[in-house]
């Protein structure tokens, strides 16, 4: 991992962010915006399996297979507009099964932000059409110094962390935002996924 004075890119300290929140596992497909964050993966491919896919929607779907199948949270990475839409039903589908799934993609340059200016996987707002299907989605606004840190509600399946599942979309191409999301609820059991359990069984 780099040192705490040296220049770090984006992608690497959404990287380090996961190592830091016990997150060793994610399922992706590479694309323009997120070579930064594949490179930084390869990197750190000791710290941090990836898997890919042929479809942005079984990279979804894998991520959900995972955290249903161990409780911790199944994390994927895909371009933004077409591919992060292609996810849609598996991110639908850990929000009704209350599965901790994370969703990491990039957007548009911010100068093309808004402007429909036509932008490779440009989408008329991706963030609010996440918002519309996850429990939390947000975007990196500014420029800051990058360095790791472990996020308030935790990623891994210790320290406390609630389930849920989240989409954070980036706003620099290869720059992502990762975050977690807590179940619905306030502790109440969701009658959905007692729903799905039941099912299961």
């Amino acid at each position: 991992m780099a040192s705490s004075g040296a220049s770090m890119s984006g992608g690497m300290a959404i990287v380090q962010a996961l190592i830091a929140n016990g997150v060793d596992t994610l399922f992706g497909l590479p694309g323009a915006q997120l070579y930064p964050l594949f490179d930084a993966l390869q990197q750190q491919r000791l710290h941090i399996r990836t898997y890919t896919a042929r479809h942005e929607q079984t990279c979804g779907y894998m991520a959900f297979g995972y955290a249903r199948a161990t409780g911790r949270p199944g994390v994927y990475a895909v371009v933004p507009g077409p591919g992060v839409l292609n996810t849609a039903a598996a991110l639908v589908t850990a929000l009704g099964c209350n599965a901790p799934v994370l969703c990491i993609t990039g957007e548009v340059p911010s100068a093309f932000l808004g402007r429909g200016r036509g932008h490779l996987h440009e989408l008329p707002d991706q963030l609010a059409t996440l918002r519309s299907i996850t429990k939390w989605a947000a975007r990196i606004d500014a420029r800051r110094p990058a360095r790791p840190r472990r996020h308030r509600h935790g990623l891994g399946s210790d320290g406390g962390a609630r389930r849920g599942r989240a989409s954070a979309p980036g706003r620099h191409p290869g720059r992502a935002a990762a975050r977690a999301a807590g179940d619905r609820g306030g502790g109440a059991p969701d009658r959905r996924r007692q729903a799905a359990d039941d099912h299961d069984r």
